[in-house]
């Protein structure tokens, strides 16, 4: 997925105000609709048919409804720029440049910094420049989610646009210390010949799991075709696969019906020249055990000892909102709900 396609420059579901609703006759109750700021609400319903990441994009927009001033940054300008997040993050990010320190207001994280940063504008809101976000996030999310990312800013696949050096120059010359050693090992490893998240994630479970390093986007020629693999392991010649469904059009049933027949025709024959597959998606990647199951059935075993330290950091990280919470309950409903268990 290219990241303009990702990239969500208006709000998923209809916001609405509280003079809006009271012009149109549209009535906003606790049952019909949620708070995303004061005063800003969603449909209820409309809200929870978005993934997570939807959800969060949502809170972003709703945010800049508020401040149309404000510059995001890290995940926050990550919605604008397209770059994939996983999950919901659980705060808004915006950078002020002439703030003495950082701080915290409810789920508004107000950043400052001693690094310059590019700022720009995308569909008339302001946010931090590809390259700035980029660094800023491998700085401070996961490490599979900042190669995700770094990955995707580079990759013409994806139309990211970012070139290696220039990423790589941009971690060396800022000042800020925080999260330098885990910049260092994204910048070391990002490749913009990933053409999905679900290849980067898989390359870092692969590493921590102990296997080799496999060549990516190889190319083979069998029997008069032209054959690319998301991975290949040199050492018995299996050919890896992380399946990112959309490509195969699932919401189109005659084209994905053409792409499936192909990719099947496609493995038969890499097996029938001696390549062993391995097929997995990104949540067997997350979730580590069938990634490795897959591996292990087409017949590699790990060559390192793996790193439990790193795979731990698959794990649902403290910048998610809780998975548990299933709708968005901002901090004036929140004292509402304690004071009623409290009964007062």
């Amino acid at each position: 997925m290219l990241l303009t396609d990702r990239a969500v420059l208006a709000p998923p579901a209809p916001l609405i105000t509280r003079e809006e609703a009271r012009m149109l006759g549209v009535p906003i109750s606790a049952t019909s609709h949620l708070i995303v700021r004061r005063g800003l609400y969603v449909p209820r319903q409309a809200y929870l048919s978005l993934r997570p990441w939807e959800q969060y994009a949502l809170r972003v927009h709703g945010y800049i409804r508020r401040h149309p001033d404000a510059v995001l940054c890290l995940e926050s300008a990550a919605v604008l720029h397209g770059l994939p997040l996983f999950r919901h993050p659980r705060d808004i990010h915006v950078l002020d440049p002439d703030a003495e320190r950082s701080q915290r207001i409810g789920d508004v994280c107000i950043h400052t910094s001693a690094d310059a940063r590019d700022i720009i504008r995308i569909a008339g809101m302001r946010v931090t420049g590809l390259l700035d976000t980029v660094v800023d996030l491998a700085r401070a999310v996961a490490p599979a989610r900042a190669l995700a990312i770094a990955d995707s800013a580079l990759s013409p696949v994806q139309d990211g646009g970012v070139r290696l050096a220039d990423l790589r120059a941009k971690a060396e010359e800022q000042q800020n210390r925080r999260g330098r050693a885990r910049l260092r090992w994204v910048c070391a490893r990002a490749d913009g010949r990933a053409e999905s998240p679900a290849e980067s994630v898989s390359r870092a479970v692969i590493e921590w799991s102990g296997f080799e390093h496999p060549e990516l986007q190889r190319e083979f020629g069998y029997e008069g075709r032209r054959d690319r693999a998301d991975f290949h392991f040199p050492s018995n010649g299996t050919i890896g696969e992380a399946d990112g469904w959309g490509k195969y059009e699932l919401n189109a049933p005659e084209r994905a019906a053409v792409h499936l027949r192909d990719e099947k025709r496609r493995e038969d024959r890499l097996r029938r020249n001696g390549h062993p597959v391995a097929r997995w998606d990104l949540a067997d990647a997350w979730r580590v055990a069938p990634l490795v199951t897959a591996l292990r059935g087409a017949g590699l075993t790990p060559q390192h000892p793996p790193q439990p330290a790193m795979l731990a950091t698959l794990a649902q990280s403290p910048r998610d909102r809780p998975t548990a919470r299933e709708t968005y309950v901002p901090a004036r409903d929140r004292r509402r709900r304690a004071l009623s268990r409290a009964g007062t």
